[in-house]
C-alpha cells in the first residue's frame, strides 16, 4: 500500500521546480496581485507550499491533489499571489482529468467551462466594464484549457491502448490460425503417408512372414517378388509425396495425384499381393462413361479410400471376394468396399485403425457421409462394408 501512494518522479520534480520558482518570483518581490487581506510577504508561501504538496499527489490520488489545489487557489487570492501557485494548478487540473477516474474525465471540463461562462458573466455584472471579460479569460485559462488538454491527451491515450490491444488481439489470432494451419497440414500429410505407404508394407509383412514360414523355393521367389514389386511401388509413393512436400526445388515437378482411372491397376496389385490369401477382388463402376469429369479433390479422397479399404482387407479379411463398386447419383458419387467378414489363417498384418480416421476424415473435409462396419451377407456370412457417399459439385465441398 506504500508503494502505490509514494508520488512518481515526475510528481517530485514538477513539486520541485514548482516550489523553487515560487520561492524565486518571492525572493524577487514578483507578485500577481496587491491590496488584499493577507498582504504579509510570507503568507504567499502558504497556498505556493500546499499547491506544491498537491503537485506530489497528482497521480496517485488526484481528486485529492484537485480539492488541494483548489483550496490553495482560492486562498492565493486572499494574498499577494504568486504566478507558480497558478502554473501547478493548471498542471494539477490536467492531470486529474488525466489519471482520474472516467466519470471525473467527463464532468471536470464540463464543470470547469461552467464555472468559466458564470464567472465572467458575474463579473461582467459586477465591475459593468468590458475589462471584466479578461478575469473570465484567466480563469478559463487557468481551468478549462488544462481540462480540455486532459480530455484530449486521455483520447489519444485510450485510443493508443485499444489500438495495441486490436495488434495483440490480430497477433494472437494469427498465431492460432498458424498454428491450427499447421495442424491441419501436419493431419493431412499423416493421412497421405498413411494410404500410400500402410498398403505396400502389409504387402511386405505378409510376404515376408509367408517365405519366412513356408520353406519352399517357389513359394518363396513369388513372395520375393510381390515384396519387391510392393517395395518399389512404395519407393515411388514416397518420392512423389517428397516432391509435394518441396518448395521451390531444382527436381522435375511432382507426379500428379492419383484418380479413379487407376483403379484396374490397384485391382490388379490386390489381387497379387492377396492370392496367398484367397482373395479375389474385383471393380464394378456403374457410372456413365460420359459424365464430366470430377474435381482432384473427389477422385483423390475415392482413390485414397478404395486404396485404404483394399489394404484392410489384404490385412485382415477372410478368404473370399472383394468388391470394390463405384456409382453416382446426381450430384453423389458413391464408393462402396466389401470383403469377407472374420479371421483367416496364414500371416496377416497388425493394425492400427488409423485407416479408417483418415478415411472419415476425408469425407468430412468434402461434406459427405461415411460408414464402416460388420453387416449380414446374402448366404448367411457377415461382410465387412466400406462406404463413403462424396459430393461431386466443388460448391458444396467444405475448405
Amino acid at each position: 500500500m506504500l508503494t502505490s501512494i509514494r508520488p512518481d518522479r515526475d510528481a517530485v520534480a514538477l513539486a520541485v521546480s514548482g516550489l523553487l520558482g515560487g520561492l524565486l518570483l518571492w525572493l524577487l518581490g514578483l507578485h500577481t496581485q496587491g491590496g488584499h487581506p493577507f498582504s504579509a510577504p510570507w503568507v504567499t508561501l502558504v497556498p505556493l507550499t500546499a499547491m506544491a504538496a498537491a503537485e506530489l499527489l497528482r497521480r496517485n490520488a488526484p481528486r485529492t491533489a484537485l480539492t488541494v489545489g483548489a483550496l490553495a487557489l482560492v486562498a492565493d487570492q486572499f494574498t499577494r499571489g504568486s504566478l507558480a501557485t497558478i502554473l501547478m494548478f493548471t498542471d494539477v487540473m490536467y492531470a486529474a482529468v488525466l489519471y482520474g477516474t472516467p466519470a471525473a474525465a467527463r464532468r471536470l471540463p464540463v464543470a470547469t467551462l461552467l464555472v468559466t461562462v458564470a464567472s465572467t458573466i458575474g463579473f461582467l455584472a459586477w465591475f459593468r466594464k468590458p475589462e471584466a471579460l479578461l478575469i473570465g479569460l484567466v480563469i478559463g485559462l487557468v481551468s478549462f484549457i488544462p481540462a480540455l488538454t486532459g480530455v484530449s491527451v486521455r483520447s489519444h491515450r485510450t485510443a493508443a491502448e485499444a489500438a495495441r490491444l486490436a495488434a495483440a488481439q490480430t497477433a494472437r489470432l494469427a498465431e492460432m490460425d498458424r498454428t491450427q494451419a499447421v495442424i491441419a497440414e501436419r493431419a493431412r500429410m499423416a493421412r497421405e503417408l498413411h494410404d500410400m505407404v500402410a498398403g505396400h508394407l502389409s504387402a511386405v509383412a505378409i510376404h515376408s512372414t509367408a517365405a519366412l514360414s513356408i520353406d519352399e523355393p517357389e513359394t518363396s521367389r513369388n513372395a520375393l517378388k510381390v515384396i519387391r514389386e510392393n517395395s518399389v511401388e512404395g519407393l515411388a509413393e514416397m518420392r512423389r509425396l517428397i516432391g509435394l512436400l518441396r518448395e521451390g526445388g531444382q527436381d522435375d515437378a511432382p507426379a500428379p495425384a492419383p484418380t479413379l482411372a487407376a483403379l484396374d491397376t490397384l485391382v490388379e496389385q490386390t489381387n497379387a499381393n492377396g492370392a496367398s490369401g484367397g482373395l479375389v477382388c474385383t471393380l464394378e463402376d456403374t457410372r456413365d462413361r460420359g459424365a464430366e469429369a470430377l474435381p482432384t479433390p473427389v477422385e483423390l479422397a475415392a482413390y485414397r479410400i478404395v486404396q485404404e479399404s483394399l489394404t484392410n482387407a489384404l490385412k485382415h479379411a477372410a478368404p473370399g471376394p472383394v468388391v470394390v463398386r463405384l456409382g453416382r447419383t446426381g450430384e453423389l458419387l458413391t464408393v462402396e468396399v466389401t470383403s469377407v467378414f472374420g479371421s483367416r489363417t496364414g500371416p496377416t498384418a497388425p493394425g492400427s485403425g488409423a485407416g479408417l480416421v483418415g478415411m472419415r476424415e476425408r469425407v468430412a473435409l468434402l461434406g459427405g457421409t461415411f460408414g464402416a462396419g460388420a453387416e449380414p451377407g446374402g448366404d448367411g456370412a457377415k461382410i465387412w462394408r466400406v462406404r463413403a457417399e462424396l459430393p461431386v459439385r466443388k460448391r458444396e465441398m467444405r475448405e
